[in-house]
């Protein structure tokens, strides 16, 4: 049986304020903004990822502190890219880490308004060979417009 983690819920004090980094400065697609008169949920996507943040007022989301999610991981195929992105977009990222020569082995980070920290993580091999191929990616994406 596959197990796939889809969502994760992010703990934030500002939806919109959140929402705009998300989207505008990290560049995650916002796949939904809903809102009725008991709540507002935002659910966003990193590009190339089969797994979203949820953000919003429900009341699994309101359980955990703004800023109290730490260690969220996102993979890159090259990280000096992916960094000078976020910098020319205005997210303050710390300096790459090299912890290991072997792929996987390279590190920066950042954090959300809030304080919710990331970890940026190169595998090389993501460029050769993504987690969720073009193709597929492509049909989902007809699919979300239809």
């Amino acid at each position: 049986m596959d197990w796939t983690l889809e969502v994760v819920i992010v703990p934030v004090s500002d939806l919109d304020r959140s929402i705009a980094f998300y989207r505008d400065r990290l560049g995650f697609a916002l796949d939904h903004d809903t809102r009725n008169e008991h709540m507002r949920v935002a659910q966003l996507t990193p590009h190339g990822s089969g797994c979203s943040i949820v953000i919003g007022s429900l009341p699994s989301q309101n359980e955990m502190a703004p800023g109290s999610l730490h260690g969220l991981q996102l993979v890159v195929a090259d990280a000096e890219a992916a960094r000078a992105e976020l910098i020319g977009r205005g997210v303050e990222a710390s300096e790459i880490t090299v912890f290991d020569e072997r792929d996987g082995g390279t590190f920066f980070g950042f954090a959300d308004p809030d304080g919710n920290t990331w970890a940026v993580q190169q595998i090389k091999a993501r460029g050769a060979t993504p987690l969720i191929p073009l193709d597929a990616r492509q049909r989902f994406g007809a699919e979300q417009e239809a």
